[in-house]
């Protein structure tokens, strides 16, 4: 999975770039402001879902254009491009060799990760960002779970305008509501359990000297079966009604880490080690779609170099580079990078311009 091409149009603080990628490593250096970010953000958008930022699309347009915005990429002898229109800057569209795809299909050609300094608040913020980080680990590895989280989702909201209204619309129609509930979110809960039992196989195998090693849960309900969904939906109406909203299902799972060595939870752990970790499932993760997808995906380290020490550091570039792919990194100094393999492309980055180094 490596680009050769990246296209923005009225992105951010880039109103035109076209850059050259190769496989390996792309580094961007510069001051912070400069756009460094934006660049890996673009690319997350090439993946189902809002972005590494999770910004609206109207902020993601460029300020002296016209309101709208157009990412494009080549891969291989595909096109693949979203963006949005000056009429509709709030609805995002994405096209597949010219033709109009839904974005959920990216999640077909591509897989991405990303590791950003937001994400260094993972542990210790609410479960939503938990949820949102394994839904998109879910993702690279299958498809289809974009769309079932989607359809969970708008079965789940029309559901609880219902309750809202105090079941004055057919009550045929909640049960109708209640029996996508139920196949929907048995499918992601299931998806879920799929992945957090294939990483922690992974993570066993991985090199505890480096990073340390995560042991990954989902704290839930445990109805996982379409029927046992079904059921609990059913059984919930009257306390659902009170509350106006679904109380219990999928859309309430957490993702909880614990680092193995100390059997401590995540959000107990310092920022180093909770780092640590997050890197540990990146890099498993990676491994994890290399083995089942047989391509790597590509990885979007954004400032990371900068909160490793020398030694980790090199470690991870050494790892990186043994096990291929394409790596899109960002650091204020060029100095981070030097123990990156001479084969990689370092740009310098300066107020929205980019030139090779």
């Amino acid at each position: 999975m490596n680009l050769s091409q990246l296209t923005l149009h009225n992105f951010r603080n880039y109103p035109e770039l076209r850059l050259a990628a190769k496989p390996g490593f792309m580094v961007f250096s510069g001051e912070n402001g400069a756009g460094k970010t934006n660049i890996l953000e673009a690319l997350s958008l090439l993946a189902p879902g809002r972005g590494l930022r999770r910004a609206a699309l109207r902020d993601m347009a460029c300020q002296t254009g016209t309101g709208n915005f157009a990412v494009a990429a080549q891969l291989g002898d595909i096109q693949i491009g979203t963006g949005t229109d000056s009429d509709a800057p709030e609805r995002r569209k994405t096209r597949i060799n010219e033709a109009a795809a839904p974005t959920n299909d990216l999640a077909e050609w591509l897989s991405i990760l990303w590791l950003t300094p937001a994400m260094d608040r993972l542990f210790t913020e609410g479960a939503a960002g938990r949820r949102n980080f394994l839904d998109r680990l879910v993702m690279a590895l299958e498809p289809s779970h974009a769309r079932n989280c989607a359809r969970y989702e708008a079965a789940r909201r029309e559901r609880n305008r219902l309750l809202a209204d105090g079941y004055r619309a057919d009550k045929e129609w909640l049960e109708g509501l209640d029996v996508q509930l139920a196949q929907f979110g048995s499918a992601v809960a299931e998806a879920r359990d799929r992945m957090v039992s294939a990483l922690n196989a992974k993570l066993e195998q991985s090199d505890s000297k480096i990073f340390a090693t995560p042991i990954l849960q989902i704290a839930d309900d445990r109805l996982h079966t379409e029927q046992q969904l079904h059921q609990m939906l059913q059984q919930n109406r009257s306390a659902d009604r009170a509350a106006g909203r679904t109380l219990r299902g999928p859309h309430r799972a957490d993702l909880t880490v614990f680092h193995a060595a100390k059997q401590q939870p995540a959000e107990k752990c310092s920022t180093g080690e909770q780092k640590a970790l997050l890197f540990s499932i990146v890099l498993a993760h990676a491994d994890l779609i290399a083995d089942r997808r047989q391509s790597r995906p590509i990885l979007l380290l954004d400032e990371v170099a900068a909160h490793l020490d020398p030694q980790r550091r090199a470690a991870l570039f050494d790892k990186l580079a043994e096990r291929g792919g394409q790596v899109w990194l960002t650091g204020t100094e060029p100095a981070l990078f030097k123990d990156i393999p001479d084969s990689a492309l370092h740009f310098e980055v300066s107020n929205g311009t980019i030139k090779e180094r």
